[in-house]
């Protein structure tokens, strides 16, 4: 029986959890008998079935799990959240086996789903492509380990180097990336808690930051705003969607907006640090920061980043405003028709 088939699969399956699933992990999860697969699932939005759940649920005829292994991307569960321990449930099925692909780090799991599975005399295996697990459980990690969410900075940028134009006649973006490629944007969107653009992005382009050409949540607005210049009547205060802004400002009143937040923090020091501990404060899991340049260039000198994606356009502008100073050597470029999306992974 080949293991790492069968992690592939939950790894497929766990993908359409990404997103809905917060801040429980995404979970893919198979059950497998005589080499076929009888019952799969991934985690349900928050406070419905873990994945492990919805897998063996999927199973029609429980007499078969006795003998029959159980393979999920990520350790159960071991303790009582909004939903009763995973691992109690495959013990009390009395799966033959299960074959994980990471260890969880929290400290609540943290190997005791593994020990309570061993206790009950089921065979255990970890480290089925581990790498590849841990590379779709990043933002869960991230905040596990790293305590600050998982952090995407995206732009796009013309031939010559630039973001945007020095000049323009109306309140609203010039693209550079195709209409493809905008879209893939969307399901990033959709992906990802939160969206952080700086106060110029805002008053010059007037964005929603919503999902529109794809499905899903609206991401958590967040908008730096250091002297709060940005006018209440902009889109990122309609008070559709969580929206957080953070300044420098002392401020008491919160505009009549159940929706909206003010942080106050210090611009003139470690300014990305601070933002991450205000996201962490509103447990935010991960952010893409979309702009514009100086906003993208305090994250990229601090070197507070996980993963950058940059969009390289077929237009020129010859003058604008530059794209952020980069020393990164990408690890993935693939062409998106007339664009070039660069992948940068920081090690």
């Amino acid at each position: 029986m080949s293991h790492k088939k069968y992690i592939k699969r939950c790894l497929q399956i766990a993908k359409n959890g990404i997103g809905a699933s917060r801040p429980n992990p995404s979970v893919g999860a198979v059950v497998v008998h005589q080499n076929k697969i009888i019952g799969e699932g991934f985690t349900s939005p928050y406070g419905g079935n873990h994945a492990e759940v919805n897998a063996i649920n999927a199973v029609k005829d429980k007499g078969l799990l006795k003998e029959a292994t159980i393979y999920v991307t990520l350790e159960p569960c071991s303790h009582f959240g909004k939903t009763p321990p995973c691992a109690d449930l495959i013990v009390k099925h009395q799966l033959k086996n299960v074959v994980i692909g990471c260890i969880d780090s929290n400290s609540l799991v943290a190997g005791k789903g593994i020990d309570r599975l061993k206790k009950a005399g089921i065979n255990v295996t970890v480290g089925v492509l581990e790498a590849e697990c841990k590379e779709h459980h990043k933002r869960f990690f991230t905040v596990q380990n790293k305590k600050r969410p998982y952090i995407i900075l995206k732009w796009a940028q013309t031939k010559d180097g630039f973001v945007a134009p020095l000049t323009k006649d109306t309140q609203k973006p010039v693209w550079i990336s195709n209409p493809y490629s905008q879209q893939l944007v969307h399901k990033w969107r959709a992906e990802e808690h939160a969206i952080l653009v700086g106060t110029n992005t805002v008053i010059a382009d007037n964005p929603k930051l919503n999902v529109r050409s794809w499905s899903g949540q609206n991401p958590v607005r967040i908008v730096l705003d250091r002297t709060l210049r940005a006018s209440e009547n902009l889109s990122v205060f309609d008070g559709s969607v969580k929206t957080i802004v953070i300044t420098e400002k002392e401020i008491s009143s919160q505009k009549g907006n159940e929706e909206l937040f003010i942080e106050t923090i210090d611009f003139s020091n470690n300014l990305a640090n601070q933002v991450c501990d205000v996201l962490q404060k509103h447990q935010i899991q991960s952010v893409i920061i979309e702009g514009g340049s100086q906003t993208l260039q305090i994250f990229i000198d601090e070197n507070l980043w996980d993963e950058a994606l940059v969009f390289v356009g077929e237009t020129t502008f010859k003058t604008g405003v530059k794209a952020p100073i980069f020393n990164k050597v990408f690890t993935k470029e693939i062409n998106i028709k007339t664009d070039v999306l660069k992948t940068y992974i920081n090690d």
